[in-house]
């Protein structure tokens, strides 16, 4: 409402609403004193505010484009002021007018029939039409023409399509292991010498007389003597390097050597620690199997691996890769993991330094996953092994109880076969000469352990990392840094764990510059995949892969049911039960479970040939990724979600599931499913019927007679019920 104050000329206010307006008229309404009162300038003032308040009259007989919104409703009623005739030239298909000609003002109803327009597919949200209408002159000729826009939103019905089957067992539970934040720690100093010659000058073995050693390598030795520092507490580390171990003064004997001129650095030897997120609360309790678990194994087909294995059935994985893994060891005798590991004889390695580690010897070619009495804590290198390798098919017979088919890995048929290194101990830790160890060992240099040097005969293209260190410092982390990189020059690409704090905080080794740092996935309660919120998030994220569900934020059950009942959207693969000394399964969470996720589509890459080595390799992941978040590489997805599908070019065949559709009219949709079988159609009003089934002959119907299918469902869609969910739809053979 415009409105003019009192001034000393005049002696009321007048106020001028816009609800009077009118074509070719106005309004005026006095306030306390009357329209006769007025200046005749004051008037015209106020017409000419008036006038601009009624800006959105048409003037007579132009016509204007507009957008005519229905929303979910049927129809609308249209009303546009007019002088002189007027003609609609077209209307689409899916549109009615109630009239199509006319002298003087448009009154009409515009009535949407959605079905008419709604894809096959099903898959706009929105409809979208344009009606033409034009005003023509007392002779006939055109005087204005105007488009009308009629939008229509569709309405929504939803569900999903599934085959899970009836999951029990008794040796698959939840990972209890308990994971206290871990304190720092600190197992001696790693010192990087100005040269080799100075290095050697102060190893146990000297291979140089005191006359002839240089002024600065005398120096390195005694700075060592006088810090009591016995030849045995040395070891080296790299070509430069040397680790120190049993020091009683850690701070003391790093001041005296960042002080001595044969040092490059010096850094504390922090401990590391698994990645490992506080456990899940069991919701289900295992009973006698009657399946295998792979139902449970939603990761898989979220990233396409259904296609990824059909493509390995027509061959063409052949190449053989060995993939490194660094952990706590594995369990030789698990049946599912049965010939898919190097073994003692053929390379595998346990570089733990300690005896102390639950094996109860140092460094040797044994890296089993130990058994000892009373030991809670899961076999976290089996779980990750699992991931990668696990067996298809019928196992040998284990235990009574036992699964006899258990899960299966990524690798289905190709020959990739896993390096187990044990460098985790079995309480999750280990420190940075270790780590080093561990991955100059996996690409094939050569590290001395103790009294002898170990050489791996099958240099590993891919490494795994699924551990990692809270607070360690960027240039704490360089001599590791440095081993990663060293192992990328020889061709070992490596996959570390980007952290569980769900912090910006960067974790080393996954922030090395050399590294691909890899972050978790979970799945929302519709079943897509979404930031798992313990996950770190920071620059040097590359890639994310589905790690589990969050237990740091509420858990959505959509990964299927185990006993009936809700199963958590944990990543479930082998394990050991300590207890009773035998395999198990479990399920864990986690940036560990995320990280072999991406190792296994790298390895198929190598073993398919679509890349030749780490740069080529991770250029294709980060390609082929699903981008989620923010467009682009962010620091929470990196570039996004491995999509293993689209790494492999894997085609598409048929024999796949799928919803079909129908209503009373006639018409038919397929939705898409997604990963998990979700699918949303937006559709028109009508009564539907909804069919899920298999298409076994490639013509894009489901649920034939002749093919599995689900039991009918019926659904209603109308302006007063524009959404209906219709939930499970199980297909039953």
């Amino acid at each position: 409402m415009a409105q003019l104050r009192r001034t000393a000329s005049l002696p009321a206010v007048f106020s001028f609403p816009p609800a009077e307006c009118r074509p070719g008229s106005f309004a005026v309404r006095p306030g306390a004193a009357s329209w006769e009162a007025m200046n005749r300038r004051f008037a015209l003032s106020a017409l000419t505010l008036l006038l601009t308040a009624c800006g959105q009259i048409e003037s007579a007989p132009h016509l204007s484009d507009r957008t005519i919104d229905l929303g979910t409703r049927l129809s609308a009623e249209v009303r546009v002021p007019l002088q002189g005739r007027w003609e609609i030239s077209r209307v689409p298909d899916w549109l009615d007018v109630s009239g199509r000609s006319g002298t003087g003002d448009i009154a009409l109803t515009v009535t949407a029939h959605r079905p008419n327009a709604t894809p096959a597919a099903a898959d706009q949200p929105q409809l979208r039409g344009v009606i033409e209408v034009s005003s023509t002159r007392p002779d006939g000729t055109v005087q204005s023409t105007a488009r009308w826009t009629v939008t229509a939103d569709q309405y929504r019905l939803s569900g999903r399509v599934t085959e899970a089957p009836a999951v029990g067992g008794q040796d698959l539970h939840l990972s209890q292991t308990p994971t206290p934040a871990p304190q720092r720690e600190v197992r001696g100093l790693i010192v990087t010498y100005r040269s080799a010659a100075n290095r050697d000058a102060v190893l146990p073995v000297r291979v140089s007389a005191q006359s002839t050693l240089s002024a600065e390598a005398r120096q390195a030795r005694a700075t060592l003597d006088a810090l009591g520092i016995a030849p045995a507490q040395r070891q080296p580390l790299s070509e430069r390097s040397v680790v120190l171990s049993g020091l009683s003064d850690v701070a003391q004997a790093q001041a005296r050597l960042a002080a001595d001129p044969a040092v490059l650095s010096v850094t504390p030897n922090v401990v590391l620690h698994a990645l490992a997120t506080p456990a899940a609360p069991q919701t289900a309790t295992p009973v006698v199997p009657d399946d295998q678990y792979a139902p449970l194994q939603w990761a898989f087909p979220l990233m396409g691996y259904g296609a990824v294995w059909r493509d390995m059935d027509a061959g063409g994985y052949t190449r053989p890769v060995t993939v490194a893994v660094a952990d706590s060891g594995v369990r030789y005798d698990h049946p599912d993991l049965a010939g898919q590991l190097w073994t003692p004889q053929e390379g595998a390695l346990d570089v733990l330094s300690g005896t102390d580690n639950g094996d109860g010897d140092g460094p040797d070619r044994d890296p089993t996953d130990p058994s000892f009495a009373g030991r809670k804590t899961e076999s976290h290198g089996t779980h990750v092994t699992g991931i990668i390798v696990a067996r298809w098919g019928q196992n040998a017979p284990s235990c009574a109880g036992c699964s006899p088919t258990g899960v299966v890995g990524a690798s289905y048929k190709a020959p990739i076969k896993v390096l187990p290194i044990r460098v985790l101990d079995t309480q999750g830790n280990t420190d940075l000469a270790d780590v080093i160890n561990a991955v100059r060992y996996a690409a094939g240099l050569p590290v001395k352990l103790g009294e002898q040097v170990y050489t791996n005969p099958h240099p590993a293209q891919v490494l795994n990392l699924s551990l990692g260190g809270e607070g360690i410092s960027t240039a704490e982390a360089q001599p590791m840094c440095d081993a990663v990189a060293q192992a990328r020059e020889r061709g070992t690409l490596t996959f570390a764990a980007a952290g569980n704090s769900g912090t910006g905080q960067p974790y080393y080794p996954a922030a090395c510059p050399a590294a691909v740092a890899v972050g978790s996935v979970t799945l929302t309660a519709a079943g897509t995949p979404t930031h798992a919120t313990y996950s770190n998030h920071y620059a040097q994220v590359q890639l994310s892969a589905p790690g589990g569900s969050s237990v740091l934020a509420p858990t959505y059950y959509a990964g299927g049911t185990f006993g009936g009942e809700p199963f958590p959207d944990d990543i479930v693969s082998t394990g050991w039960d300590y207890q009773k000394d035998e395999p198990n399964y479990v399920a864990m969470a986690g940036t560990s479970q995320a990280t072999p996720q991406v190792a296994a589509v790298a390895a198929l890459l190598l073993s398919k040939g679509v890349t030749q080595g780490p740069d080529d390799t991770l250029a294709r992941l980060t390609a082929t990724s699903t981008d989620l978040g923010a467009p682009g590489r962010d620091d929470f997805y990196g570039f996004g979600m491995v999509n293993a599908a689209a790494a492999l070019g894997a085609p598409a065949v048929s024999n796949t599931l799928g919803v079909l559709l129908s209503d009373g009219q006639g018409h038919t949709y397929r939705p898409a499913l997604n990963a998990l079988g979700h699918f949303t159609a937006y559709l028109g009003e009508g009564d539907y019927r909804v069919l899920a089934g298999r298409d076994l002959d490639a013509n894009g119907l489901f649920g034939e007679a002749h093919e599995p299918r689900s039991q009918a469902a019926q659904a209603t869609l109308s302006p007063a019920q524009p959404q209906v969910e219709l939930g499970e739809l199980t297909v039953k053979p």
